[in-house]
């Protein structure tokens, strides 16, 4: 295992894209860090340039402490797991597993019996053992995928590179192999760099999480700590499902004003004075008789113990969560347009500049 840095690390396309935008980020040893964003942000791009697949424009990545930008992709002691997982479909599993281990040559040529004993542990790590002598056409997509990985850790790399793998997986097995590599890594302990858009996977995977909008770095902290705390207005809207209710206005004396829309400040936002981004989550956002904001209902998502109202809240359009504890119908008929009260000065509420 080694440690990862990204040091102002910049790619930029002939074209003239940026790609990604001065990236510094440090990933621990033996940390599994999600790096999450939109599709086109940078984040599949400072795998490729970590893997030696493409060229940095300036800046630099260390490996363990090494400078490996002029490094090729086979000397820089990387496992790879991709979209794709592009196994061999002549070849069985057992053959699949081995391949990469048997091409080495030199220094780093494996013996016989060390490939048998890695291949054997990593049929044991992911339960492969009934499907050893099958072809990946025999394959769930879910072994598959475990195949992909365990020829990536019977190489013992020094760090696991993983772009999107479960993207390929219906809805059900997705939530199974999220549950599975965790406990992979748990019992691996492998350094582990995991791209995704997916917020679900980022925050039940990781030990850190890296938000990257537009090739630049937005947040970079423990997943419950971005989607309590974010960083900006782009770190709160893109986590939460549904995401943060934001509401641009001004402040002055502890009111806020956007538009027809104007109630009190919480207490621990009093201060502020000027424009800004007042951001609350639909889950705190409570809806009865006696809170200060009138709203209209626009719309009623129901979704089995959950429902999403859309409120109109002086032209101002605001979501609420509402969670069914126990038995009974979420929600009933003829909830839309009816006037409702809610609450939007809570604890968890806050401002940001932009």
């Amino acid at each position: 295992m080694s440690d990862v840095e990204f040091i102002e690390t910049t790619k930029v396309y002939d074209d003239g894209t940026v790609a990604l935008d001065s990236l510094s980020l440090r990933v621990r040893k033996g940390e599994f860090l999600v790096l999450l964003g939109p599709s086109g942000c940078g984040k599949s791009t400072a795998l490729r340039l970590l893997a030696g697949l493409e060229d940095i424009t300036r800046g630099e990545i260390r490996i363990g402490g090494s400078r490996v930008n002029d490094l090729p992709p086979g000397a820089r002691g990387l496992g790879m797991v991709f979209q794709s997982y592009a196994l061999y479909p002549h070849m069985t599993v057992r053959a699949n597993l081995a391949f990469g281990l048997r091409r080495n040559r030199g220094d780093t040529r494996v013996s016989e019996a060390e490939i048998s004993a890695r291949v054997e542990e990593a049929t044991e790590l992911l339960d492969l053992r009934k499907v050893l002598e099958k072809k990946p056409r025999e394959l769930s997509g879910g072994q598959q995928q475990r195949v992909a990985i365990g020829r990536a850790l019977v190489r013992r790399p020094k760090v696991l590179l993983m772009d999107e793998p479960l993207s390929n997986l219906d809805a059900r097995l997705r939530n199974r192999m999220r549950f599975e590599l965790r406990r992979l890594h748990e019992a691996h302990g492998t350094t582990t760099l995991y791209v995704t858009h997916d917020q679900v996977e980022a925050m039940t995977l990781a030990d850190r999480v890296a938000i990257i909008s537009e090739g630049r770095l937005q947040q970079s902290s423990r997943p419950l700590e971005a989607y309590n705390r974010p960083a900006n207005s782009f770190v709160a809207s893109f986590l939460g499902t549904p995401a943060m209710n934001l509401i641009e206005g001004a402040a002055e004396r502890g009111v806020f004003t956007a538009g027809e829309l104007s109630f009190a400040l919480p207490e621990h936002l009093a201060g502020w004075t000027g424009p800004g981004i007042f951001g609350v989550r639909p889950e705190d956002v409570r809806i009865g008789e006696s809170g200060d904001v009138r709203c209209r209902v626009g719309g009623v998502e129901h979704l089995g113990s959950d429902s999403i109202y859309h409120l109109d809240a002086g032209g101002n359009w605001i979501r609420a969560l509402w969670h069914r504890s126990g038995g009974g119908a979420a929600g009933s008929d003829g909830e839309e347009h009816r006037d409702v009260r809610v609450d939007l000065a809570v604890p968890s509420a806050l401002i940001f500049k932009e």
